[in-house]
């Protein structure tokens, strides 16, 4: 069983471990794993990362196979791909279906149907998910094909390399801003998020409004990741989102109107810009006010 592998040529004079970790990328916990468990050639020659590179050098790097847990169930549900290469898979997630296992769903999420192609294309690697989305948010969600590629995106997202837009569903029109509050966790609740000046800091830009029948549309960028930060935010500024029970959105909806619309990176192996789409959910026009 083969694993993941990078071929690249060297341009300069370089160690060959400042190579691998500074060029390639490599983590300093993966660059031993590969040590151990996989291959490093220079010019078809297997060589200690001490080895001094080149110019005109080629270096092929071998990461051990990869295995999904043994203990994920392999769903047959079929997944919606919005786009795929080697390394790189992104699918369109329905609302109503978690990202990933848990104690109260764990076996027909996104990342089981996502095992069950896996094991269709016989990709025999693990589940790396790069955003997970709420159960009933829908749209773009990205998988690494590889522990390495999950890496690397970690990396872009650090570097704002990684941006993702949603649009959002409330009554009122609301305007132009950017939502600086900060978000913790509500006393006595395990799942809901509060504005608390002792939480943590969350950046919310609402970039644009468009009437959408007698709703407002939203489009929206995050700036920070927390929990519940667009439907915690919407709630602070006095317009969450329809059918949000949890948040006080209007009860017309029969989950909470949130989608993941677009996903925009630089590709951490060709360093091409990438950009994915998902069409806005029929639920969306069905339930807007006339």
């Amino acid at each position: 069983m083969q694993g993941f592998m990078i071929r690249r040529v060297v341009e300069k004079v370089i160690p060959l471990r400042d190579f691998l970790m500074g060029d390639l990328g490599i983590s300093r916990k993966m660059l031993t794993l590969v040590k151990h468990e996989g291959e490093i050639e220079v010019n078809g020659n297997h060589r200690t990362v001490r080895h001094v590179l080149e110019p005109g050098d080629e270096v092929v790097v071998r990461f051990p196979p990869e295995s999904p847990s043994t203990d994920m169930a392999i769903s047959d549900r079929p997944i919606h791909i919005l786009y795929e290469d080697e390394t790189v898979l992104a699918v369109d997630k329905p609302a109503g279906i978690a990202t990933i296992p848990s104690r109260l769903h764990p076996a027909d999420t996104l990342a089981n149907a996502v095992l069950g192609y896996y094991r269709q294309i016989g990709l025999t690697s693990a589940i790396h998910v790069i955003n997970r989305l709420d159960r009933d948010t829908s749209g773009v969600v990205l998988f690494a094909k590889y522990g390495f590629i999950h890496h690397r995106f970690s990396e872009l997202q650090k570097a704002n390399a990684l941006t993702r837009s949603y649009v959002a569903l409330v009554e009122g029109k609301v305007p132009i801003q950017t939502i600086d509050a900060p978000i913790g966790r509500a006393e006595n609740s395990i799942m809901e998020r509060i504005i608390t000046e002792d939480g943590q800091r969350a950046i919310t830009h609402i970039v644009d409004c468009q009437q959408f029948g007698g709703d407002s549309l939203l489009t929206i960028r995050l700036e920070t990741g927390r929990t519940h930060q667009i439907r915690v935010h919407l709630r602070h500024i006095g317009h969450p989102l329809i059918g949000d029970s949890m948040y006080g959105g209007a009860a017309r909806m029969s989950r909470h109107a949130l989608h993941s619309a677009s996903a925009r990176f630089i590709h951490p192996m060709t360093g091409e810009e990438v950009m994915i789409e998902a069409p806005i959910p029929e639920d969306f026009f069905t339930v807007t006010n006339e």
